[in-house]
């Protein structure tokens, strides 16, 4: 099981954190739009996919970042999160995810096993990681807090309509831009679970 320490410490890749396999992805423009009721039924139709072809190879899989928080503007690409035993042995779920029409854009097995792959229609980032991982366990909390709180939840969507702003093409850019807010909230969060005490917020 991850521990408190793990939950709290934000992921800087290195050099050799990040292996595309394919080359760098085409470059997407990065746009940040009004809530689209139509999100929650996306994810629905795409993990339900997974679900039938994957079966009791999924551990877990869950909607995560700003599609899954109603209301909020976001980038129009559904994100997911897929636990599986040993993210390593690809041989165990990727020919299936290929079968749906997913792309293995990234390998970094030093990050939790974190495999990256691209659904082109509709757009999704599906992410894989290996069991217990202190990363699906953060996007949740951040999930889970937005959903409850309206006054970060409107911080966190006009931090984000504040970054895309000359970054359309950029999208290390624009998470860069938005990440002081976002781990001013983590902090919040961190603080609300009793993992931090004041002095530390």
């Amino acid at each position: 099981m991850n521990n408190q320490k793990e939950i709290m410490a934000h992921y800087i890749a290195g050099p050799k954190d990040s292996y595309f396999v394919h080359g760098s992805p085409p470059i997407e423009t990065v746009e940040v739009v009004a809530y689209d009721i139509s999100w929650p039924e996306i994810y629905a139709e795409v993990s339900g996919s997974i679900e039938n072809e994957l079966g009791s190879r999924i551990l877990k899989i869950d909607h995560i970042g700003s599609t899954a928080i109603p209301g909020i503007a976001a980038k129009p690409v559904i994100d997911i999160d897929l636990t599986v035993a040993d993210p390593a042995d690809e041989e165990n779920y990727l020919p299936a995810l290929e079968n749906l029409g997913f792309e293995l854009i990234v390998r970094e097995p030093r990050f939790h096993g974190h495999h990256l792959f691209h659904l082109k229609k509709p757009r999704v980032n599906l992410h894989v990681f290996e069991p217990d991982s202190p990363e699906t366990v953060r996007h949740l909390l951040f999930r889970d807090w937005l959903r409850q709180s309206e006054d970060d939840c409107l911080r966190y969507a006009n931090a984000k309509l504040e970054a895309v702003q000359g970054c359309s093409v950029d999208i290390a850019k624009y998470h860069e831009n938005k990440k002081r807010v976002v781990h001013d909230i983590y902090r919040k969060i961190f603080q609300s679970l009793g993992y931090l005490d004041s002095e530390d917020a």
